[in-house]
């Protein structure tokens, strides 16, 4: 899909084939699976292309059928995909949805792990309103954390806000590492996002309030607590939104799918509490499924079982 102005939103960062059961049942059993784009950023960016907002997403990808075949399927959702490159000497990572035991990560010596501060060459992230990071890619080499701060140093001077999702993953990061690195990368941010029950493990953050003490210099940071709701810290005030009630069939993706339209409403000018609805409205549609991306609302039948709302 050919794209020729600029995005309001861009999002950089590693996307891997996800391979998930067709059902909501272990890789133990499963026979039938099936194959989809996997990767914080892009989640974002086709969500927010999804919602109207042009949005781009910045990666490296294999030169590999898995590699191409992400890429079309991010297009395909609406997402300019024109800085993403293929290295012709590093694969695109896997990883395996586990329903009710995790994620299985295939990602070293990716593509995606080779990105420098040379990827941003020719993207015009001055000229984005929104550009978003997550706390994967600083963890991911050496030279992704150098891009991260290539980022932050490009947009200084420029009105990009710099959206920062913790997304704090303990496997990614040599032992005792990440709270240093993720909390000063945050507050570097203008918004951050950022699960309590990452805030509790990193920082020992009990309470929203805690976390927003820690995190002082962001413009807003917004405390994600699973069933429990969200909550936006900003100097205007803070606001809560209660989390919708809903039947968990995979976890995974949800809080990609809330940043998503929480930006979008942002975007669109909402209020707090707005953006915080939005948020939940979004993740209960990829709770409700296996896959990281939901178009449309699945059918009343599929909906009416309560139980847990998590967005981290």
């Amino acid at each position: 899909m050919p794209h020729t102005s600029n995005p309001r939103l861009i999002t950089i960062g590693e996307t891997m084939m996800m391979v998930t059961p067709a059902r909501a049942e272990s890789l133990a059993t499963a026979e039938d699976v099936r194959l989809h784009p996997g990767g914080a950023e892009s989640n974002v960016a086709c969500h927010t292309a999804h919602l109207g907002i042009p949005s781009a997403w910045v990666s490296a990808v294999g030169d590999d059928v898995l590699g191409r075949r992400i890429v079309r399927s991010v297009e395909e959702r609406g997402v300019d995909t024109r800085w993403v490159t293929s290295d012709p000497d590093a694969p695109t990572g896997v990883y395996f949805k586990d329903p009710g035991h995790g994620v299985l990560y295939y990602r070293r010596g990716s593509a995606a792990s080779r990105m420098s501060p040379a990827t941003l060459a020719s993207v015009p992230l001055e000229d984005a309103e929104i550009v978003h990071l997550s706390g994967i890619t600083p963890a991911l080499s050496a030279t992704c954390a150098a891009l991260v701060d290539a980022v932050f140093e490009q947009v200084a001077a420029s009105d990009a806000t710099v959206t920062f999702d913790v997304n704090y993953r303990p496997s990614l990061w040599p032992e005792g590492t990440a709270s240093d690195v993720l909390r000063q990368l945050a507050n570097r941010a203008d918004v951050v996002l950022v699960g309590l029950d990452e805030a509790q493990a990193l920082w020992g953050c009990g309470t929203p309030e805690d976390g927003r003490a820690l995190l002082a210099e962001p413009d807003r940071v917004v405390v994600k607590d699973g069933e429990v709701g969200a909550t936006e810290l900003s100097s205007t005030g803070t606001v809560f939104e209660p989390a919708i009630p809903t039947e968990v069939l995979e976890a995974v993706g949800a809080g990609d799918a809330f940043a998503a339209a929480y930006l979008a409403a942002d975007l669109n000018g909402a209020s707090a509490s707005d953006r915080l609805r939005a948020g939940h409205e979004r993740a209960r549609l990829v709770l409700l499924s296996m896959s990281d991306f939901v178009a449309d609302p699945p059918p009343a039948a599929a909906t009416s079982t309560e139980l847990t709302h998590s967005t981290d």
